[in-house]
């Protein structure tokens, strides 16, 4: 992919940026700040390590300039840019320091899916425009393994946004040798920055920093100015349950199931689930043995509208977050914030970077995770009590607002700018926020 000047700029800041998939429902929050940087000047070149799945696409994937280019997923599937990829490393000097490093990663991690990293990671440093000398990757565990490869063999920078699932699930050993090959990284929870800055190298341990990704809040509608006081008594008008989330172990939702299956059975109510995922036979199959398959709806992934839509409607948001399969877990769930948007109040547990946001009794109610009588006490306090939920979800739509977008994009952009050598950083998106960069 060749980059076009950018107007007014004879050498736009060129930067690629590396996600697993794209574009994903899911991921609104690179979305967002890949929207911000093109804002805020810079000319991304966006490449994914695998093709989009999800049918409906997010509105604010339509908004950004740059297209997308794909890796080959599987290396069979396209052997000739494999090839060409490894034709076009014999002529780097670099190529033995990336054999001797892949080596020594492949003897820790004797995996197909590694292999699969370096065929990627030598088509990526072969097909990248020349003139873009870093790369900024989503994701510290397989697309920051592509990006360190490629960058080492191609003699470009690096940095990192690490979120969730990637941080919890990769071994020390890795993230504190790619923390020490990147130029920075950042990520977006309180508890993620003290588990990375634990393997940072000890003479520099601010070289990762805590990003809150934030909501563009203009993307959202003002919250509705009051809803009706639902009760739970009326069978005709029963107070709505939303979730939103993938049918995943880590948002558990088994034991919501759990929870509502032991709420009062003249306490009316009506839960609804958006996402999909890989449970979510699994999970329509335990409502049915509970006996709730009536007063569930499942809608599968739905666009921005749809979700906006349904949260306008609903009386309570619940997301009981845990540890998932091999120590899978959220950070802060962005579908939390985006709720509080619309005043909602919200049910979720006191686990990973919840509480960073959800102060229990004041935005939300939290309980231990895994917890499914809790969980369900706090179900029917919220689903009986109309003035409670009002008060939370007040509180929650005000806590939002301290969550800046703009303020995290900028301080991403200042980060950029660093390593592309800027005489000055660009401007903001807001245009005079101070950049976040601590």
């Amino acid at each position: 992919m060749t980059l076009d000047p950018a107007p007014g700029r004879a050498a736009p800041p060129a930067v690629a940026v590396v996600v697993k998939g794209y574009p994903r429902l899911s991921e609104t929050f690179i979305a967002q700040e890949m929207l911000g940087l093109e804002r805020a000047g810079f000319r991304l070149a966006i490449w994914a390590l695998r093709r989009p799945t999800d049918k409906a696409v997010h509105p604010l994937n339509r908004q950004i300039r740059a297209e997308a280019s794909y890796l080959p997923e599987y290396l069979y599937q396209e052997p000739l840019r494999v090839l060409a990829g490894a034709g076009a490393a014999l002529r780097r000097p670099a190529l033995g320091a990336l054999l001797r490093l892949f080596w020594r990663d492949l003897k820790r991690d004797f995996t197909p899916n590694r292999a699969r990293r370096l065929g990627q990671a030598l088509v990526l440093a072969r097909e990248l425009d020349p003139a873009i000398r870093h790369v900024h990757v989503h994701y510290l565990h397989t697309p920051a393994s592509v990006v360190r490869y490629a960058c080492l063999l191609s003699g470009r920078t690096f940095s990192f946004s690490a979120h969730a699932k990637d941080i919890w699930t990769t071994p020390d050993w890795e993230k504190r040798e790619k923390i020490a090959d990147a130029a920075w990284g950042v990520t977006c929870t309180a508890m993620g920055l003290d588990e990375l800055r634990r393997l940072a190298p000890a003479d520099d341990p601010d070289r990762v920093a805590l990003i809150y990704h934030g909501l563009d809040l203009t993307r959202f509608p003002a919250a509705p100015p009051s809803r009706p006081a639902r009760d739970g008594s009326d069978p005709g008008d029963p107070v709505r349950i939303l979730s939103v989330g993938r049918a995943v172990a880590k948002k558990g939702y088994d034991d919501l199931l759990d929870a509502l299956a032991r709420l009062p059975a003249g306490l009316h109510w009506r839960f609804t689930h958006i996402g999909s995922g890989e449970l979510k036979d699994a999970l329509r199959a335990r409502a049915t043995t509970l006996g709730l398959a009536d007063r569930i709806e499942w809608l599968g992934g739905q666009a921005q509208d749809a979700v906006v839509a349904a949260m306008r409607d609903a009386d309570l948001f619940a997301l009981p977050c845990r540890e998932g399969d091999h120590g899978d877990r959220d950070g802060l769930p962005n579908v939390i914030m985006e709720a509080s948007t619309q005043a909602l109040p919200i049910l979720s547990t006191a686990f990973a970077g919840v509480p960073e946001f959800v102060r229990e009794g004041v935005e939300g109610v939290l309980t231990p995770t895994r917890d499914p009588v809790a969980l369900a006490d706090a179900l029917e306090t919220l689903i009986r009590s109309p003035a409670l939920r009002a008060r939370l979800g007040d509180a929650a739509a005000r806590r939002v607002r301290d969550f800046s977008f703009e303020a995290g994009v900028e301080a991403v952009a200042h980060r950029l700018d660093r390593s592309l050598g800027a005489e000055a950083p660009l401007a903001s998106p807001a245009g005079t926020l101070a950049a976040a960069a601590s």
